[in-house]
């Protein structure tokens, strides 16, 4: 992979999600020469400028080798863009990747799980924001119930990454890639 440059400036179309109806927010798939230009091909953190309205937002993997954008309706305004816009970004990765919010029946299973919380507090915001977002994937509360579970015993037993997940979405679509846009 290309290594990232300081600034990645870009064109993209600014697209309305076909579900849910109604949603206020929009999205964007970065080009591919633009996405190349990352670290990575997995969930990545970027700042810098949408339209010249700052932000800071992580970067989703589309499950085609890119990343997509997702717009809220704060940032859209600001910007005075509206979907079907063909709008401007310059990004950056950021230096630090930031901590990922724990979602509550996780906390509190790592709460309960003394060498798991270790494990967990050793390791990187991006293996934890792995970690979270495999168990977030499944789309059963049963599902997501095993997930956690299972993380907190591999945890608990010094693994410090969710195995054989596909961070880039290519191989294992789950609940990856970009939404389908509106009409």
């Amino acid at each position: 992979m290309a290594k990232p440059t300081a600034v990645i400036k870009f064109k993209a179309k600014l697209s309305r999600p076909a579900t849910p109806k109604g949603a206020a927010w929009t999205f964007l798939v970065l080009p591919v020469v633009a996405s190349a230009k990352l670290p990575t091909r997995s969930m990545v953190t970027v700042e810098g400028s949408f339209e010249d309205q700052p932000f800071q937002a992580t970067l989703e993997p589309d499950g085609h080798g890119s990343h997509w954008l997702k717009i809220d309706k704060a940032l859209r305004e600001a910007a005075g863009v509206a979907a079907g816009d063909s709008v401007a970004l310059e990004i950056a990765p950021v230096e630090k990747e930031p901590e990922p919010k724990v979602p509550v029946d996780l906390r509190k299973a790592l709460a309960s799980n003394a060498d798991a919380k270790a494990t967990w507090a050793d390791i990187t915001p991006v293996a934890r924001r792995d970690w979270i977002h495999w168990i977030t994937s499944g789309k059963k509360a049963e599902t997501r119930g095993k997930r956690i579970a299972t993380a907190c015993d591999k945890l608990a037993c010094g693994k410090r990454h969710a195995c054989c997940f596909d961070r880039s979405g290519m191989y294992s679509k789950g609940s990856m890639g970009a939404p389908e846009a509106a009409e």
